[in-house]
């Protein structure tokens, strides 16, 4: 299983979580970056997640909850970013911010909230590298896992089968040792997790690892 771990914390400083980073085998460090205007709450600056990760040689998998995530896009394609994830409620234009990304050599991801369908991304499904489910409300750290996130997986890796397209499932909120089975055997390929695994970093992320 791949491993995605979000270094947002209210507990433990960021720069911190990504020193151990390397000594793990997670995967990506994922940025979960905020405007406090599509959540309530607001991340780091540009400046600042330069610093932060310039601890680990890990690459990123950013995800964008902001209002206008073509905004980020040059930025972030500067550092050694792999996936950029935007919302799919939260631009008018998917094709458009796809294909924008496409043209600065980025994977693309698209991210869904709870209350949003999962077949609205289906007509995409082609042209993007990551689907990520979110299996809590996008904005805070520490949240209960969705049960109906499973149903959505489920029915998104049917889609993809069905079709033989090449993108991956990721799910982000909740994720611990239990819930991350329960994605796996739903059809998951990559878990994103905070809480569980700031735990103990090393050890957690090679729990998950081996889900």
């Amino acid at each position: 299983m791949k491993v995605s771990v979000s270094i947002l914390s209210s507990s433990i400083k960021a720069s911190d979580i990504t020193k151990k980073l390397d000594m793990s085998l997670a995967d990506y460090i994922h940025l979960d970056i905020m405007d406090g205007k599509f959540v309530e709450n607001k991340t780091w600056t540009f400046s600042e997640v330069k610093k932060i990760i310039s601890y680990s040689n890990l690459p990123l998998d950013v995800h964008l909850m902001v209002k206008d995530p073509l905004k980020y896009l040059e930025d972030y394609a500067l550092l050694n970013t792999s996936y950029f994830t935007f919302h799919y409620e939260a631009v008018s234009d998917i094709s458009k911010t796809i294909n924008k990304i496409k043209d600065y050599g980025l994977k693309v991801g698209v991210s869904i909230c709870p209350d949003t369908s999962i077949d609205v991304l289906f007509p995409y499904l082609k042209d993007i590298d990551q689907v990520l489910v979110m299996s809590v409300v996008p904005g805070k750290s520490g949240q209960s896992f969705i049960d109906s996130s499973l149903s959505k997986i489920r029915d998104l890796k049917a889609e993809i089968e069905k079709n033989n397209y090449k993108t991956i499932i990721s799910v982000d909120g909740g994720i611990n040792n239990e819930t991350g089975v329960l994605c796996k055997e739903s059809g998951a390929d990559m878990l994103v997790s905070a809480s569980y695994i700031h735990k103990d970093i090393i050890n957690n992320v090679k729990i998950l690892k081996e889900i």
